[in-house]
């Protein structure tokens, strides 16, 4: 099937076959020339074409799917910017942390803070430094794999934020079960005293 797409026009039959038959949720306009053997040229032409007709969704620039292949929106929150976790509001929800789901599905970064709306949904990312950017866990999500922070860490990443200000403290965390140890541990990464001293606070009023 591939050789019949070396051709000047792309099949998208074959586009939506061979993409399913891959399993590719998720890709790029270079990752789409070298699936199916075409130009730049090609291919910028079809993903724009057949995005208007509703075969593929662009959900940001140089990020596409297939769109019977979409796949979870945790998925769609590693792969909008790399590299990147999950983290803060959303993981702390997700593990039980605080008792509200956020609509926006937030991660942090070691590039620059950026918000992006895609699908509906909007999906934040927040700059921390290099040497922080660990703490984080694979998790299967159907046929993906995506990168979440451990309940500690996504619990360090959101306290350093309300240390610096850009986030306001949740007053009904839920955290008997985390481990301290490994809090005031990703806490040092920061070597943030404000921060060291939050985490004692919160300790002390038994909020963690």
């Amino acid at each position: 099937m591939l050789a019949k797409l070396k051709t000047s026009i792309i099949s998208p039959l074959a586009v939506h076959d061979i993409l399913q038959e891959k399993k590719v949720a998720l890709f790029s306009p270079t990752e789409f020339s070298r699936i199916f053997k075409v130009p730049m040229r090609n291919t910028r032409y079809f993903l724009e074409a057949y995005t208007k007709r509703g075969l593929l969704v662009r959900l940001r620039k140089g990020l596409y799917a297939l769109k019977e292949l979409i796949p979870n929106e945790e998925v769609i929150a590693n792969a909008l910017y790399q590299p990147s976790y999950i983290s803060l509001e959303y993981a702390l929800s997700r593990s039980g942390i605080i008792p509200e789901m956020p609509y926006t599905i937030t991660s942090v970064t070691t590039k620059i803070t950026a918000t992006f709306t895609a699908l509906g949904r909007d999906f934040s990312y927040q700059k921390i430094k290099k040497v922080a950017f660990t703490g984080y866990v694979p998790e299967k999500v159907g046929n993906h794999t995506i990168f979440i922070a451990a309940p500690e860490k996504a619990l360090v990443d959101y306290l350093y934020f309300v240390s610096l200000g850009k986030k306001t403290l949740n007053e009904r965390l839920l955290i008997d079960r985390l481990e301290r140890k490994k809090i005031r541990s990703y806490g040092k990464l920061y070597a943030r005293p404000r921060l060291d001293m939050l985490i004692t606070d919160v300790f002390a009023n038994k909020k963690l």
